[in-house]
This record gives structure tokens, sequence and C-alpha cells, in this order.
């Protein structure tokens, strides 16, 4: 969306006309509802929208745009509120907000950002905002929770039974996401989330976020790897060709990644890589990753680990797990959960096979399958200021008694005992507020690193 006046609801393009006259600015935060399964949640992404959308001022042709359609689409507009500020503020949004440090984890329920106009003719922006700044913010910060709790989930298996368990398990489940996302700008923000949390990706629109939104030369590593359409190309009787044809072509590049189940899993798994083509393999020096690509998502890996350590032997780690010998190595990518990872390093870890023989790829399990209520994502406007300069709460009476009360006033978010909870203004005193300024009138007051957010991440309740 280019015209950020219509980056909204149809409807808030009528709530110039709503407020009391004595409304001078408006106060919302965004947070997570305490509803949700999960108990924590990453913050990450704002710095992107900050830097893509509110970077960018609006112009004319925008406010001209803006009303033909409000007006063909049955919602007034606010012409002359708009057009001040192009005129008062440089066509720069008027708006001032704070945030947690990116990469941080919270527990749910904590306030993660707070937005105020900074013009008291324009009380309404807080509100129009809204349904940008909600979604600039929900859906990276669900991909980076959900990574984050993926990689926590993996962290035991790899801890009992690998060497170097934090290196591995950075690079244990790789990005294969883009092809499964609606937009290269939802690629780019989701794959950027994960690669807070984990090293491998394939997702190129995630790179660039990294380089473009937070000075990252690098954020994530890919490998030279085949598909089935470059497999196929040699047909059945070729397959041995093809499969020596990647490891003298990508030998040179430390490690390489071969599907393999184009014709015969099973076959070309014993009978080629571990018999025809051996000593090609071994005498490479480089790590093969065999992709068994279909097949059970559970069984299937479990098996190949087994063929390969029977065809290229296997030593013992420092945890007394089998390792297969010569880097070779297995990634199942297809159709892959969490809980088909658990159980394929379950099982493995029950046959003495170490977690390092294997890793994984996600695809829309990883960048899709996520809601603004995964973890029940809001905003809610909380306190407004009058003509006097008083501020005064503003919340919702709960739906049922039962429920929580819902936080009125401004916020503060304060770390206390090593637990990290919102507060009212109005009680902070002399603690640190965890919310930073990042946003002023147009004005980036604070740009995060990726280096930043991965540190960020170790702040947790």
């Amino acid at each position: 969306m280019k015209n950020l006046i219509l980056n909204t609801d149809s409807y808030k393009l009528g709530h110039f006309l709503q407020y009391p006259p004595e409304v001078r600015r408006v106060s919302g935060y965004v947070t997570t509802r305490g509803k949700s399964f999960w108990p924590e949640v990453v913050f990450f992404g704002l710095q992107m929208f900050l830097k893509e959308y509110l970077s960018k001022p609006i112009s004319r042709d925008d406010v001209d745009e803006a009303e033909d359609i409000a007006g063909l689409h049955g919602q007034p507009f606010d012409r002359v509120g708009w057009q001040r500020i192009i005129d008062a503020h440089g066509g720069y949004l008027p708006l001032s907000i704070e945030a947690l440090p990116e990469g941080m984890t919270v527990r749910r329920d904590t306030v993660l950002a707070q937005v105020v106009n900074t013009d008291p003719q324009l009380p309404w922006l807080t509100g129009h905002i809204e349904t940008s700044l909600l979604r600039a913010i929900w859906y990276p910060s669900t991909i980076a929770s959900l990574s984050r709790r993926l990689k926590e989930t993996l962290r035991p298996f790899y801890e009992k039974s690998s060497d170097n368990p934090e290196a591995l398990l950075d690079v244990s489940v790789a990005d294969y996401g883009a092809r499964a996302t609606t937009t290269s700008e939802q690629a780019g923000i989701g794959g950027l989330a994960h690669l807070i949390h984990f090293r491998r990706t394939d997702t190129l629109a995630a790179v660039v976020c990294g380089r473009r939104y937070y000075g990252a030369q690098m954020v994530g590593f890919s490998l030279p790897a085949s598909e089935h359409t470059t497999m196929l190309a040699w047909g059945r009787e070729k397959e041995a060709a093809a499969f020596r044809n990647m490891v003298e072509q990508f030998s040179g590049s430390g490690a390489y990644s071969v599907v393999s189940d184009s014709f015969d899993l099973a076959n070309a798994v014993s009978e080629i890589w571990g018999k025809e083509l051996h000593d090609i393999v071994v005498q490479s020096g480089a790590t093969l990753i065999v992709r068994p690509d279909s097949g059970d998502p559970i069984d299937t890996p479990v098996q190949v680990v087994a063929q390969l350590a029977y065809a290229f032997g296997t030593h013992l780690n420092t945890k007394g797990y089998k390792v297969i010998n010569h880097q070779v190595r297995v990634l199942q990518s297809d159709a892959v959960s969490v809980q088909d990872m658990s159980m394929v390093l379950g099982r493995l870890e029950g046959m003495g096979f170490s977690a390092e023989n294997i890793s994984f790829g996600m695809g829309s399990s990883l960048l899709q399958k996520a809601s603004r209520d995964s973890f029940s994502f809001t905003m809610r406007c909380s306190a407004y200021q009058d003509d006097k300069h008083t501020w005064h709460d503003m919340a919702r009476r709960p739906v049922v008694l039962r429920d929580s009360e819902i936080k009125a006033g401004r916020r503060a978010v304060v770390s206390d005992d090593g637990d990290t909870f919102d507060i009212p203004l109005t009680e902070l005193g002399r603690r640190a507020n965890l919310l930073q300024p990042v946003w002023r009138n147009g004005e980036l007051l604070k740009e995060w690193t990726f280096e930043d957010v991965i540190a960020a991440t170790v702040r947790r309740l």
C-alpha cells in the first residue's frame, strides 16, 4: 500500500468527526492479550515499518486520491487535517512512538509499543495508524516467537546427544517458506524474524530486509542444493551421473544438498550414495547432505540416517552417540512440523544416533501458518489529553466479570527482580522505562542493528 492515508480500515476515515471537542491527544499501546496459549512473546519488526512506511511523507496526490476513494466508498474525509500534515509537518505523520528493545522476550500481556499524536489538532491520528502499526508488529513478532519456541523445543535433543549443541541448533532449521507466503514483503519480514534464532535460510527477501532495515551485511546462510527439476533432467538411467555432478560441482563449497528421491530413494541411498559414489564422496572432503524429499516425515529420514550410517560407518562423539563418518548428513524438509522434528530426533536418540546427523527445513508452517490470534495481538487506545493538558484514562468494561481488567492510562515497562511487566506511567518514579523513544514526527530516534536484536533475546522475564 503506497498511500499511507489508505493503509487503514475504511471506518477510521470518519473518526475525525467522533471525538469530543476537548480531546487533544490520544495514546495507545500494542500488546498481546493474556488469553494466548503461549506464555512469552518476542518483540520484533517495528523498525522495518518505520523505515519503509513512516519515513516517506504523504503528498498532495495521496490526499487527492484518498479523498476521491473515501467519497466513492461512503466515508467522510478530513481534507483539512491531512493537508495540515503536509503544510505543518512536511507530510510526515506527527506521531511519537516508543517501544521495547527489538528482540526482547517478555511475558504475554506486556506492552510492546506505545504511540501518541504530537499535533493537538489531530487526535484521531493515533487510531488511524492502528491497522498498519499492529500489522507491522504482530506478524514479525509472532514468527520470531514461534521460531524461538521451536528452538527451545529442539534444544534438549541437541544438548543430550551432540557436541557443540548451540552451534548445531543455530543451523538445525532452515527457512524454505518464501513460496508459501502471499507476498515477497511477507517472506522478507517473516524470514528475517526466523533468523533471530536460526542462521539457515533460502529466503533471499529476508537477506535483503536484514541489509536494508537492520544494517546487517549477511543475516543468514545457504548452500548449493539440487531440486527435482535439475535431477529429473538427467533421467532415471543417469541418476548416478546427476549425483556425481553435484559432488564435482560443489564439493569446493564445503557442503551441498542433493534431493535423492526422484526415482527410488532406497536405491539412491544404499546403492548410489552408499556404493557407487561412496569413494568420491569421501575423497571430496565436503559435507554431503542427502535430502529425502517425500515419504513419511518421521520414518523416512530415520531410515535414511540408518542406511547412510551402514554405508559410511559411524564414530561416537563425546556424548557417546553415533555420528555418521565423513560429514554425511540428512536434511528433512517436506511437510515437517515441530512435532515431526521431535519424533525424528527422539527415535534417532533411541537408536543411539546424535541429533547432529540431521537438520530440517520448514516452509508454509514456518511463515504462513500464523495469525494475529496466535498470540492475541491487539492495540488499545488507553488515554487522552484534554485542552487543559490533563491526561484521562480510557478503558472499556470487561465483557464478563471473570475477565482481567483492561489496562488504562499511559503505560511504562519495568524490570524488577528478573521480572518484566508494564505499569501506569504515573507510577514509574525513578525506575528505568524499557519503552524507549524510537520515532517522532518523521525522525528515527533509535536504530537497532540485527546484532542488537540477537543480543536482546537474552533479556527475558
